[in-house]
């Protein structure tokens, strides 16, 4: 009797998790994903059976590797594709310096590892034509690059077409012509390309129509690598937008994986909007989809086509789980825990310290909130609608300036936050500082009619209660219990389409610890713990 799991269910990746790129090492299956402005840079989760996932690894760590100081929201590392030869694994990737307007300042890099905890090389730099780039290894032991151009003129768009150029690993550039290979169907907003080879064909995966509710996973092929290519006769492998009462929803921007016994599977990024509103407060997660390939050499969906299923036939492997993530973080450790990330820089020790005080996070103040340079803000992905998050902050304020507290968080104009701060009048107290999501230049809120004092010799506790779209906080001290503050948020807004909107935005919603001192003189906030339960 097989041990293997019966079915997966999506997303396989929740949180945000977007653009995944996997690949398979003897039994061992690796998604990375995009982190853009989040640090450290991309994603790698680990798994047996590919229904049981764990984070393993985050590569870019080093500022030689990734320094994203003043790139904008949703800047910063943008579709890393992952693979492995040579007994190397290949890391591709982009830093996005500028996303709005006409221009895009992407640039392209590739990073190796003997394994995929590292040690994880320097980058060799690529170009700067476009992003979402992508490494293809021949059968012959040649390797050749591909990406999206970017074209300013946006003559009739900016998404001009795939660039195919061959990469020479020993002089370490890009080398040869340079060939547009694929413009793309009339879904438009051609991305997202990974080349394969199978049955004397190059196949060629792309991502169109942009990636909100239009988005879509398209495939074409060719008896040569350059082309030109045919398209599959359906377009689109994976797509949501005909299927409006889908959960799964956005669906686009795949890759695929063989097992050892041939069966293929489809992972893709996935939103999951709340009924009615077209918000996904989660961001673009990733989901994976069980494919055949036909008779007539073409890849399709195990079910109704086109369709995103969010349960999905599990491979005939073992069932493999791992040990659940801890619900509470006591920072006891000497390093952050690895659900935790920071904001662009690759000087964390500027940021926060876990040997200061020993058992306790300590914070420095540094820039404003929603700051593209320095901001102290350490904080985990939400991962379900309904989820509590807690912890307890000793700080004592001597200015108005000096803020630490519980934040929920999506971009610089998107945040909720619950902070001790310095009244005048009252010492030690509590305010929110909310922006409600308005691009460009939201203005912060107030939304407590008076500061709450506190006493400053006993930390605060703070927590907050997400049920749905309705997103509450609360406080104590000492042996109290909790009391609401403040009214009830519309959690809602921490998502792509609240803000800019899904064409814009494109990370998800974090909760996490926040401390701001913008006098200059760095005041640290210590932090006892972190909780975090899904209660979905």
């Amino acid at each position: 009797m097989s041990n293997a799991p019966q079915t997966i269910t999506n997303p396989i990746l929740p949180g945000f998790n977007p653009d995944p790129s996997i690949c398979r090492v003897g039994d061992d299956y690796y998604i990375a994903t995009s982190t853009f402005e989040w640090f450290p840079g991309v994603q790698i989760h680990h798994s047996k059976d590919l229904k049981n996932w764990r984070l393993v690894s985050r590569p870019l760590t080093r500022a030689s590797q990734l320094d994203m100081r003043g790139n904008p929201d949703s800047g910063g590392i943008w579709a890393p594709c992952l693979t492995y030869s040579d007994g190397l694994f290949w890391l591709v990737y982009t830093d996005v310096k500028r996303n709005e307007g006409n221009f895009k300042d992407a640039h392209n890099y590739i990073v190796t590892a003997p394994s995929i905890e590292g040690p994880w090389s320097d980058p060799v730099y690529a170009n700067s034509s476009g992003f979402d780039p992508s490494l293809f290894h021949d059968d012959d032991g040649r390797k050749w690059f591909v990406n999206m151009i970017w074209d300013h003129r946006k003559t009739p768009t900016a998404f001009a077409g795939i660039l195919l150029q061959e990469y020479d690993p020993k002089a370490g550039k890009l080398v040869g012509p340079i060939k547009n290979i694929f413009k793309g169907t009339e879904r438009g907003l051609v991305e997202g390309p990974h080349l394969y080879k199978r049955g004397g064909y190059y196949y060629l995966l792309t991502a169109e129509g942009g990636t909100g509710y239009r988005h879509a996973v398209t495939f074409a092929r060719s008896k040569r690598l350059t082309g030109p290519y045919e398209l599959h006769p359906d377009k689109h492998v994976v797509s949501a937008l005909t299927f409006p009462d889908s959960p799964i929803q956005r669906a686009g921007h795949g890759d695929f994986v063989e097992t050892p016994e041939g069966e293929t599977y489809m992972v893709h990024l996935m939103g999951r909007p709340i009924p009615g509103l077209n918000r996904c407060q989660m961001g673009r997660e990733t989901a994976i989809q069980k494919c055949v390939w036909g008779e007539d050499g073409w890849l399709r969906l195990e079910g109704e086509a086109q369709l995103p299923q969010v349960n999905v036939v599990a491979p005939n492997l073992p069932e493999h789980p791992f040990e659940p993530e801890p619900v509470r973080h006591d920072f006891d450790a000497p390093d952050l825990p690895m659900a935790f990330q920071w904001l662009r820089t690759p000087e964390p020790e500027r940021l926060f310290s876990l040997r200061e005080r020993p058992g306790h996070l300590r914070l420095y103040g540094r820039e404003s909130i929603g700051s593209y340079f320095e901001q102290a803000l350490v904080a985990r992905r939400q991962t379900a609608y309904d989820y509590d998050a807690e912890t307890s902050v000793d700080f004592s304020p001597e200015t108005c300036q000096q803020t630490a507290g519980l934040i929920a968080y999506y971009g610089r104009y998107q945040f909720f936050l619950l902070a001790v701060v310095r009244d005048e009048e009252f010492g030690n107290c509590l305010s929110l500082l909310t922006c409600p999501g308005k691009y460009p230049g939201g203005d912060m809120q107030f939304p407590l009619d008076a500061p709450v004092p506190v006493s400053d010799s006993v930390p605060v506790r703070m927590k907050i209660e997400s049920r749905g779209t309705a997103l509450r906080f609360f406080y104590a001290q000492g042996s109290d219990e909790w009391t609401r503050i403040g009214p009830v948020f519309d959690a809602t807004q921490l998502s792509d389409e609240a803000g800019r909107g899904e064409h814009g935005n494109f990370t998800g919603a974090f909760v996490g610890m926040h401390a701001m001192d913008t006098s200059g003189s760095g005041k640290h906030a210590d932090f006892d713990y972190f909780s975090y339960s899904d209660m979905s």
